[in-house]
């Protein structure tokens, strides 16, 4: 039950080259993936567990090994938010930065559609900020996926 079939640094180098690969994935996913979760989403994020869960564990089945990989994705994850908070190149990699997609009125049709927002979304914002479009100064999709507005006056 705790004697590893497989080496423990093994078990941190596959955490780590697997921890990147999706974190790169996400990423390059958009912020609204991230920030809103469909049932399509999440079924996603489950398959995607399944999927790799052979390449974290190299086919170790020891509680031991489960443990040295959990223990070492939360180290990561860790380490992770710990270099965002201090480090502004960091933090830009991992989250990225906020994308204005509307200004004066005029909604970027162009950036929406190129950070997979739809247009319903962005009405819903307005509704959700009581704004009416001609009230618009400028409104943002957020890292978190989250659409910012700010009212003119």
């Amino acid at each position: 039950m705790f004697h590893l079939s497989t080496p423990w640094w093994e078990l941190v180098v596959r955490a780590l080259l697997v921890y990147l690969a999706l974190m790169l994935m996400v990423r390059l996913s958009g912020k609204r993936t991230v920030g809103q979760f469909t049932p399509f989403d999440l079924l996603v994020v489950m398959l995607l567990s399944e999927a790799v869960s052979n390449a974290l564990s190299g086919g170790e089945e020891s509680v031991a090994g489960g443990l040295i990989v959990a223990t070492t994705l939360v180290l990561l994850n860790l380490g992770v938010s710990v270099a965002s908070a201090r480090f502004y190149k960091v933090e830009m990699v991992v989250e990225g930065s906020p994308v204005l997609v509307a200004r004066d009125g005029e909604v970027f049709r162009h950036v929406l559609k190129r950070e997979h927002v739809g247009l319903g979304d962005f009405e819903k914002a307005l509704r959700e900020n009581d704004c009416e479009l001609r009230d618009l100064r400028c409104a943002f999709l957020e890292t978190d996926g989250t659409i910012s507005i700010m009212k003119k006056g």
